[in-house]
């Protein structure tokens, strides 16, 4: 609902209008450059897995280690796996926040 002579926001322009023309622009951009869109949530699921996968990995080849050179009652692999997997998880959710932010912030943009 804009003035179409200057292109400016008429006055009488309602929230639930502005917000379906900020939904249909950005659905628009996207239609334009799909293959952005699924190689970027592809991309974010890979980094995702191996935030997670790695230090669980990791954990668990440290604790194998501690298990042959320091041997106690109970097992260094579960306790370092354990631990590799909170680090992962930890890890993981700080790069969801991160995007989440980003994403939020290009939607307050879009709907300037």
């Amino acid at each position: 609902m804009a003035d179409r002579i200057t292109g400016k926001p008429l006055k009488e322009e309602f929230p639930l209008a502005r917000q379906v023309g900020a939904k249909a622009e950005r659905k628009l951009r996207a239609q334009r450059n799909p293959a952005r869109t699924v190689w970027l949530g592809l991309g974010m699921m890979g980094l995702i897995g191996w935030s997670v996968a790695i230090p669980t990995l990791l954990g668990a080849a440290l604790g194998l280690w501690l298990d042959e050179h320091y041997p106690v009652s109970y097992s260094w692999t579960l306790t370092m796996l354990i631990i590799g997997l909170l680090i992962g998880c930890l890890n993981a959710w700080h790069w969801v926040v991160k995007e989440h932010r980003e994403m939020l912030e290009n939607q307050e943009d879009d709907d300037e």
